[in-house]
Parts: structure tokens; sequence; C-alpha cells
């Protein structure tokens, strides 16, 4: 059980509270009532301003309503007004229902003791990024749905309050009413209450109906509680952090499982299979020493002695795909100056960095650019093409940051799901915790920035 659901026990709730017997020397009881009064007086207002939004699906019905039954066709008119009404309510209602939402989410803290998270995610900045935001969100739904559900819901404790309410205030305040107005009689179906004396018992059992009254109230604001909490409450900010933190710490791990297993294959490629194919190699050239030259025995030899020097140079290159030795043992910026130098495209390397970074930033910036230099040679049609690398200090306990970009004067217009590599390219910078921004107009130039966090990735247990 989390701390959230203990404190909550502690302080107690409605329910908790409606079963035992003190509930009604508790303030709980007035807290229902107060729901129940706020719950119908927001009812009214959301009726008001949501009218429009029904206007269109109301005059649909209230024309059907007005025929007989059995002369009632639907046919185009009332299809448009269905229509028209659905898309108002498509449109419209989230702008109703979000700030209903928040205010509802307030009202809940008068008979709710736990946390009243809304859910919703924060949106990017500008007015569009706010629009797509909450309109593809659940929580936003979720709210419209409430706002519905609370119009009758509402009414349905206006008619609670008025019926139990109006009668016991009628029945507390009929002998004081008989002897102010001795003219007027208060009638209870067949019988006529006319006289002062015979309205003392109505006085007498009036408690009865306040009772029932509270009691009936907080059975009413108890389920809205459970309704509210259902449509309007996400989950709490602590419980959601402590998820992230052990999706960010699972990740972490997996990442340096993977690390650690690209190594081994690097390893036992590099000292197991090159170097049995360098011995072979250099077995194949003793054996021409002892072949006569220009023989058909040596020209076999020769072409196989050719095989393995070019297997030998394609699994360097796998070897050097895998993790360059380059890279681990002189660092990044060496091993981005042997990319520009392999490039296909006349490359200019900028780095600043002061020192040795973490391997697993190391890596993911390195195949970072070897794609975008592949991208740029199959692609872009450059003719020149720039990397700059530089690590960004941040203050305080944030670790630093490398920022990597790559640039282009090629035709631009790189789109990440045209099959470019670029969507693995920002799933392995999202792994390490970084992001990729893509800048590419049709005409050029094309420039991605890379930032990763140079802060440490927790080692696998057992590795």
């Amino acid at each position: 059980m989390t701390t959230l659901d203990t404190a909550s026990r502690r302080r107690g709730s409605l329910a908790q509270a409606m079963a035992r017997p003190r509930f009604l020397l508790t303030v709980w009881p007035w807290r229902a009532l107060l729901h129940s009064v706020t719950t119908v007086v927001v009812g009214i207002a959301v009726a008001v301003v949501a009218l429009p939004l029904y206007l269109p699906w109301a005059m649909v019905l209230g024309t059907m309503a007005s025929r007989p039954w059995d002369t009632v066709r639907i046919g185009e008119p009332a299809l448009i007004g269905f229509l028209v009404g659905l898309v108002m309510i498509a449109v419209f209602s989230p702008l109703i229902a979000l700030p209903l939402g928040a205010l509802e989410r307030r009202r809940l803290r008068i008979v709710f003791a736990g946390p009243v998270d809304s859910g919703h995610r924060s949106p990017p900045p500008g007015l569009w990024g706010w629009v797509r935001t909450r309109y593809t969100e659940g929580a936003t739904w979720r709210e419209a749905a409430y706002m519905c559900l609370l119009l009758p819901a509402s009414g349905l404790v206006l008619l609670v309050l008025v019926a139990l309410g109006g009668a016991g205030a009628v029945m507390a305040l009929a002998p004081f009413l008989l002897y102010a107005e001795p003219d007027t009689a208060i009638s209870l179906g067949a019988h006529a209450i006319t006289a002062p004396e015979q309205a003392i018992p109505l006085a007498l059992v009036s408690p009865v109906l306040l009772v029932l009254l509270l009691y009936t109230c907080g059975t009413l604001a108890q389920g809205h509680a459970v309704l509210a909490r259902a449509l309007l409450v996400g989950p709490p900010r602590e419980e959601l952090r402590a998820e992230l933190t052990e999706v960010t710490e699972s990740r972490a791990r997996l990442v340096s499982a993977f690390e650690y297993e690209r190594r081994r294959i690097e390893r036992d490629l590099h000292d197991g299979a090159q170097q049995r194919l360098v011995a072979l190699s250099v077995d194949l050239g003793l054996a021409r020493l002892d072949l006569e030259k220009s023989s058909e025995a040596d020209h076999r030899v020769a072409a196989a002695q050719a095989k393995a020097n070019d297997l030998i140079d394609e699994l360097r290159g796998l070897v050097r795909g895998i993790h360059p030795r380059l890279l681990t043992d002189r660092g990044l910026p060496a091993a981005l100056a042997e990319l520009a130098d392999h490039a296909r495209v006349p490359t200019r390397v900028d780095t600043e960095i002061p020192g040795r970074l973490p391997t697993h930033v190391e890596g993911t910036a390195y195949f970072v650019v070897a794609e975008a230099l592949t991208n740029v040679h199959k692609h872009a049609e450059a003719t020149a093409a720039a990397v700059r690398a530089h690590v960004a200090p941040d203050d305080g306990p944030v670790p630093d940051t490398l920022v990597v970009e790559v640039a282009d004067d090629g035709v631009g217009g790189a789109d990440p799901a045209g099959g470019s590599g670029l969507t693995g390219l920002r799933d392995r910078v999202a792994v390490m915790g970084g992001t990729m921004d893509l800048s590419s107009p049709v005409g050029g130039p094309t420039r991605i920035r890379v930032e990763l966090p140079c802060g440490p990735i927790p080692p696998t247990p057992g590795l």
C-alpha cells in the first residue's frame, strides 16, 4: 500500500463515516449536504452554458414529440439536426468540460480525502499544441462524459433536496405558520391541520426527515464521488513518478546489457575469427613460396589468399560497425574524424569535448553521425557536410549534455516515415534519454541536432 493510500485512510472518507454510528455527530453529514447543494448549483450553470450544444437535438426531439406517434418520420431535417448537434458537441464540449473538470476536482475534496490529480498531459507550446493534446487525450473526453452525466445527477439531487428538505422545513415550521396565519391549513393527504397544537407532532417528527435528508445526501455524494473519481481523477503524480523511475532504470539496465553483449561480440570477432583469417592468409602466402610461379596451383592459391584478405577487410568493417576500436581507444573526437575521412561526401568535423564521455554516450553519438552521413550519401545529393559536437555544461546536479549536429547542403525533404533510418535513429537516442530534432525543408539544407545527457547508466547486475 502506498503512503497516499495510508494517509487517506487515516483521514477517513465519507463512506467510512456513514458506516459508523456517530456519523451524525461528525462534520461529514454537513459536508455531504454542502456537496449536494453545490452539485445543484453547478448542474444548473452547466445546463445554461451548454444549452447551445444540445439545442439542435432538443429541437428535433421537440418536433418529433409534438406529433402523433404514428405520424413521426425520420427525414432529412431530423438527420441534419442530429449531425449538427453531434458536431457542436464534438467541437465545443471539451471547452466546457475542461474548466468543469478542474472545478469538480476541487469540489470533490469536500467528500474525498485522497489525491485528485487531473491525468492531463502537459501540452507543447502554442495554441495548436494545446488543441492537439487536449482533443486527443482520453482525460478530456472522460470529462465531457462527466458533463453529460452531471445534468441528470444534479436533477436527482435537486429532487431529493426539495422533497425531503422542503417537507422537513414545512413540518418543523408548521406550528408557527398556523399560529401566525390562523385561517390557513396544512394538508396531509385526506387530513388537514388547522390548529397549531395539531401541528406539534409534525414538528416533533421533522428531525427524522432531517436525518433521512443527511443520510440520503451522504449516499448521493458518495456515489457522485465514485463517478467523479472514475472520470476526472488520474493516477497520483507520486505513483506516475515512481513508475517512470522504474521504467527509466529498466531501460538503462537493458542499454547496459546491450553494450556489454555488443562488446563481447566485437571481442570474439576481433580476437577469434579475424585472427584466424589473418593466419589463414599468411599460410596461403607461405604456400605460394613452395609453388611454381604463374602455375595453375599458384593462381588458385593467390585467388584464395585474395578472397581471405577481402573477407578480413569485410570483417574489420563489421567489427568497426559494432563498436569501432578507435572510439574505445581514443574517444569520440578521433572516431568522428575517422568517419569524416571515410565519408563519400567532403565532411568537416568540429569537436569541443574536453575529456572522455560515458561509453554509452560516445557510442550513441558515433552511430548517430555514422547513420546521418550514410543518409547524406544515399539521399541528400549533397556536395558537403559538417559535423559539430560539443559538451554543454549544466548548472546544479543535472549532468552535462553532449550536443551533436550534422548538416549538409543537399536537397532536403528528409522524412522519418520515409524509411531513411531516421525513425530508428530517433528511437536509439530516446533510449539514452536524449532528444533529436530534424530540420529538412524541401530544397535543403538538412540539419540533425541530438542532445544526449552525460549521466551514468546503472550497471546491469551480474555483469
